[in-house]
């Protein structure tokens, strides 16, 4: 009953009850009041939720005048309160956030859950989305937490199996996360003499013993050890270019905690050469003794024995491009369809119709056009009688770039329309934004002028007013490229 008096008379009538929490992270001190206070009948809007050195609402920070600090005893007789095990596993989580309004917001959910059991299932209300949200927040500190504490050893100790030795961290959590992670890092680390120090608490770990301390600075962790060489001489040893995501590394290892992890000072130069290793990679890897084809149809009977990727291994034929050999347009979409394998002709189905309609209304005439796709082969799943469509992976598109390129030195466009990302990763060699790259011509090596827009198969699958939008913008980008065609001409 620490941090609280309890009174026995009834809450009264207009009364505004203060509930001062001795720890920002006790949740077991908040459930016992908010239980007592549900069956004493208080309302929400009664109770300002106090936590240690400041408040935990508007109202409490008008002043202490008019809250009641001694709280209400519930009658012996007293209904129960209710709450899911939902609402208990989520709360346990949302009462370590740092809003200052959680612990307001978790009781008054617990009290709508006493005239209404399942709130908690409908996702369209706003209390429960934002406890959620609060505990998604949580759950995602605290395995940053786990992946990202980096313990540095700051004395040595002359003890058995280097018993003595101590190991401190630093680590800025963004929730009061620090106690409930404490046994984690206990059985992990369970034969180690650690501290791992934060502004919101400390702890610390003699073998045997988890004792807590208050919240320390970043002076006061070591900035290194001599094993950290060696580790950062791990790290680049196993950094896979061709596996490489800078916006899924970034969101789960985001900057913030770059300052305490000594590889996050390789991170940089590792990303500025990626590109350059993983061409350097599928170079040697697949095109050591390969000759270039001086024709497309000496590439097309080529491709037929193609298996640098596992697309090549699903059954489907090779389906090259089709065209004037130096047509001045070429076409390039993603891979061919179910229909296109089936012909062995590219943009034969759907997607081609369509593209086929466009071209016409925007003037340009296809059989003077070349079109090919940027991989080969088509990629899909079995499901039951159907072949659905798999999107490549970046590996196989620029696996497939061979190919690709070879088309491109025999036929020599003088421009090139991109039918969507993958299409125009095969022609650039790196990933681009779609919504950034159309509109405008880019300058290619060979002098070409790379033109980008939407697949006609992004179109097919989008109806009403999106449709209608970006089937303008399809229309928009095929008016400039006719436009250049006229104007090299």
């Amino acid at each position: 009953m620490s941090g609280q008096t309890l009174s026995t008379r009834a809450p009264s009538m207009g009364a505004h009850y203060a509930v001062q929490l001795p720890a920002p992270d006790d949740f077991a001190f908040w459930r016992d009041r908010a239980r007592a206070l549900v069956q004493c009948e208080v309302l929400p809007d009664s109770v300002s939720w106090i936590e240690p050195g400041g408040t935990g609402d508007l109202f409490a920070q008008d002043g202490a005048s008019g809250l009641i600090e001694c709280l209400p005893v519930p009658e012996r007789d007293a209904r129960p309160a209710r709450a899911s095990k939902r609402f208990l596993s989520l709360a346990r989580n949302v009462a370590l956030h740092s809003d200052p309004e959680r612990f307001a917001l978790l009781y008054r959910l617990l009290w709508r859950l006493q005239s209404n059991p399942r709130m908690m299932e409908d996702k369209t209300d706003l209390d429960v989305r934002r406890v959620e949200e609060l505990d998604k927040s949580v759950r995602r500190d605290s395995h940053k937490m786990h992946a990202f504490v980096r313990f540095r050893q700051v004395e040595d100790g002359a003890g058995p199996e280097g018993k003595d030795e101590h190991y401190v961290a630093w680590f800025e959590p963004d929730h009061h996360i620090v106690r409930a992670n404490a046994g984690f890092f206990m059985r992990r680390f369970a034969n180690m003499n650690w501290s791992i120090l934060t502004p919101r608490g400390c702890l610390h770990w003699d073998g045997e013993t988890m004792r807590e301390s208050g919240p320390a600075q970043r002076s006061d962790a070591p900035d290194g050890d001599p094993v950290e060489e060696l580790w950062k001489s791990y790290y680049a040893s196993i950094f896979n270019p061709a596996r490489l995501k800078v916006g899924a590394m970034l969101s789960e290892m985001p900057k913030k905690y770059w300052k305490n992890m000594p590889e996050a000072a390789l991170i940089h130069d590792l990303i500025a050469g990626a590109q350059a290793r993983e061409a350097n990679m599928v170079a040697a890897g697949t095109r050591k003794a390969r000759e270039r084809p001086d024709s497309l149809a000496e590439l097309a009977q080529a491709a037929r024995n193609c298996r640098d990727c596992p697309i090549a291994d699903c059954g489907t034929r090779a389906v090259m491009g089709e065209g004037a050999q130096h047509a001045p347009l070429m076409i390039v979409g993603e891979q061919p369809g179910d229909q296109e394998d089936l012909a062995g002709r590219p943009f034969v189905g759907p997607a081609g119709q369509f593209l086929d309609a466009a071209l016409a209304q925007s003037g340009i005439d296809r059989s003077a056009a070349y079109v090919t796709n940027a991989v080969k082969h088509f990629k899909f799943v079995q499901r039951g009688k159907r072949r659905i469509h798999q999107t490549p992976t970046a590996k196989e598109i620029d696996t497939c770039r061979w190919w690709l390129e070879n088309e491109r030195a025999i036929v020599k466009p003088r421009i090139i329309l991109a039918l969507g990302a993958s299409a125009a990763r095969g022609l650039l060699g790196k990933t681009v934004s779609l919504k950034a790259a159309r509109g405008a011509p880019i300058m290619l090596e060979d002098k070409a002028e790379l033109w980008v827009t939407a697949h006609p198969a992004y179109l097919l699958r989008l109806d009403g007013e999106a449709r209608a939008e970006q089937a303008a913008l399809f229309a928009a980008d095929l008016a400039k490229v006719q436009a250049r065609l006229n104007a090299l001409s």
